[in-house]
């Protein structure tokens, strides 16, 4: 039976890359996107089908996962990618405006969980629910309070405390879901050359998407709970 997965932010940069990947292996890959013009668009390169999500809009969220119970009646992979940084170029806490946070975290923490509440119902009906939700070595903790963080200079409070925020969500939603077949992880794609950092990284979005693709993929005896990059588990 195929796999159905929901991959929001699919538009573009490592949502499209993730959504590909799956697509290549012969998942029924979803492209969520709030902007119709541009997620139907991506959609029609992948082949794939599309749906309106917008992660801040509550009843963005419930029609699309309406649609998708019509549609397939189950949901075997959710991947919360869709993400935003607010204003990078301002790397000082103090001078971060509050609304800057909040809407950070509207669609960074507030639209995962939103979405995630949405689909659990049809995550439920799969045999091995996925669910993975893009994090960032950002958010790290101990990372973050090493002497010798490569990430010093990148104080983004914004940003970075939302993936801290995400990883504990992550833990959450894992612990509640600890004794059925869904397992929940938070995935670091790593410092990826997308239009959320101006094309800055030094690794492609397709390298970034790989991570997520294997916690979508993860067979009985994988992590729940966990964050994960190429190497292996991400320091909480």
């Amino acid at each position: 039976m195929t796999k159905i997965a929901l991959v929001t932010g699919a538009n573009k940069g490592i949502g499209y890359e993730i959504a590909r990947l799956l697509a290549g292996q012969g998942v029924t890959s979803i492209v969520g996107a709030r902007d119709e013009e541009r997620g139907r668009a991506a959609a029609e390169r992948l082949g794939q089908p599309y749906a309106r999500i917008d992660v801040t809009d509550e009843d963005s969220v419930a029609a699309a996962a309406k649609w998708i119970e019509r549609a397939y009646g189950t949901l075997d992979i959710l991947v919360n990618n869709a993400g935003i940084s607010g204003d990078l170029a301002r790397a000082v806490p103090s001078a971060t405006p509050v609304a800057e946070l909040r809407q950070v975290y509207e669609t960074n923490v507030f639209g995962v969980v939103t979405v995630t509440n949405a689909m659990l119902p049809l995550l439920r009906r799969s045999p091995a629910g996925r669910i993975v939700n893009m994090s960032s070595e950002l958010g790290s903790l101990a990372m973050a309070t090493a002497p010798d963080s490569p990430f010093a200079d990148a104080n983004f409070i914004a940003y970075n405390s939302s993936k801290t925020a995400l990883n504990m969500v992550t833990v959450c939603y894992a612990n509640e879901l600890k004794d059925t077949p869904i397992k929940v992880n938070a995935a670091n794609p790593g410092y990826c050359a997308t239009d959320l950092n101006g094309h800055s990284g030094f690794r492609t979005a397709q390298e970034g998407a790989a991570i997520a693709v294997r916690l979508a993929n993860l067979g009985a005896d994988g992590p729940s709970g966990a964050c994960l990059q190429d190497s292996g588990v991400v320091r909480w």
